[in-house]
């Protein structure tokens, strides 16, 4: 079964239509159409427009701040023109994912502190179509601002799906390093191989058919993180907005309730550091500790969620023991309580090959088919 769900998978990846064949086609429909095209604005507050992931409603246009979060539309016509801006003021580029009737366009860089008017142009054998835009890149990496959309006509998307996923996690979750399709490691910011779209979570939320957000922050851990001793570890930005330290906007929990919590942290906590901070040997007993309220934190918010607790594909021999330890007393720890019982799950024989040693997206895909059975029995269970 997991070999036919990788099969699947490998296939979808591979529908991947640049953006600069879009434009040239926008650009032909526009010259030699007989009939004008005759686009209405549709601002981002616009009831038929639908959000997924953490994102943050203001005037004038919608911020899309965790990675992959994203807008979703159905609209009439050949075309369609999303306006967008990279909130950035550092000189940082940013990255947005569109998809198109469930098509991988591809990732778009968005410059620096830039508006762009982006085109995505259509055939002509349908009446309507679903645009997505997601976001590419991860909170710290900055924001973009959705401003809006032109197009014929929008009309109403699907009811939402009934089940839900949220997947908690680190750089694994954020997708960071595992796209080097036009950008090889190291050569520019740590961040261009990060695509979102193609983290496990999103391909299983796609497959499974169930609506997700991500909640990840590359090199963070849950007592520690990947270089220091100490935070802003997950427990301390998890209940903020923008999954940092700015507590002055919290996080809305009741815009989202999952039926299942996915929690893949421990890489970082047991990263031997960047070899310039003093980095002390890791300490079980305050891995497990901090865990264990962590957990609270999330029943507290969803007390009728299923909590499930991944293994790091990115860790290996006593590391990965130790790891898969801890999991079990943290399970164990809450087998009395009045909350669901704690899943686990461990990853078999994930190899990374993308930057830094995190997984490629076809290692992401591997993963995704390994988890793909594990989540449906647990939303059986719902």
């Amino acid at each position: 079964m997991v070999k036919n769900l990788l099969t699947s998978l490998k296939l979808k990846s591979k529908k991947m239509k640049p953006l600069n064949y879009l434009f040239v086609l926008f650009l032909s429909v526009l010259l030699f159409s007989c009939n004008p095209i005759k686009l209405k604005t549709f601002e981002a507050n616009n009831s038929l427009l639908r959000y997924s992931g953490r994102v943050e409603k203001l005037t004038g246009e919608t911020v899309l701040i965790g990675a992959a979060s994203s807008v979703s539309m159905k609209f009439t016509g050949d075309t369609c023109v999303v306006s967008l801006k990279n909130l950035n003021t550092n000189g940082l580029h940013n990255y947005i994912s569109f998809e198109l009737d469930g098509e991988d366009l591809g990732r778009t860089r968005l410059e620096s502190d830039s508006l762009h008017v982006i085109p995505i142009a259509v055939d002509f054998e349908k009446e309507t179509h679903v645009l997505r835009v997601f976001k590419s890149t991860e909170s710290q990496i900055g924001q973009i601002a959705f401003r809006g959309v032109k197009c014929e006509a929008l009309v109403e998307l699907p009811p939402m799906h009934e089940k839900s996923i949220e997947f908690i996690g680190n750089s694994i979750t954020c997708g960071m390093g595992n796209d080097t399709t036009d950008i090889p490691c190291n050569t520019n910011q740590w961040y261009d191989q990060h695509n979102a779209y193609w983290a496990y979570g999103p391909i299983i939320g796609r497959t499974l058919d169930v609506n997700y957000m991500l909640s990840s922050v590359s090199g963070i851990g849950i007592y520690r993180n990947w270089n220091v001793e100490g935070g802003p570890t997950m427990p301390m930005v998890y209940e903020n907005m923008y999954l940092d330290t700015n507590d002055s906007k919290k996080w809305d929990f009741s815009v989202f309730t999952p039926d299942i919590v996915s929690i893949c942290l421990g890489t970082n906590d047991y990263s031997d550091g960047d070899g310039t901070h003093e980095r002390q040997a890791f300490k079980a007993d305050e891995f497990i500790k901090n865990y264990i309220e962590f957990i609270e934190t999330i029943f507290a918010h969803y007390p009728e969620t299923q909590v499930a607790l991944l293994s790091s594909p990115m860790l290996n021999g006593e590391k990965d023991v130790v790891l898969q330890k801890c999991l079990v007393e943290i399970k164990e720890h809450f087998n009395a309580s009045e909350h669901k019982p704690i899943a686990l799950f461990s990853f078999d024989g994930i190899i990374p090959h993308g930057c830094d040693y995190h997984p490629l997206i076809e290692d992401h895909m591997m993963m995704a088919a390994q988890l793909i059975p594990f989540y449906q029995d647990l939303l059986l269970e719902e």
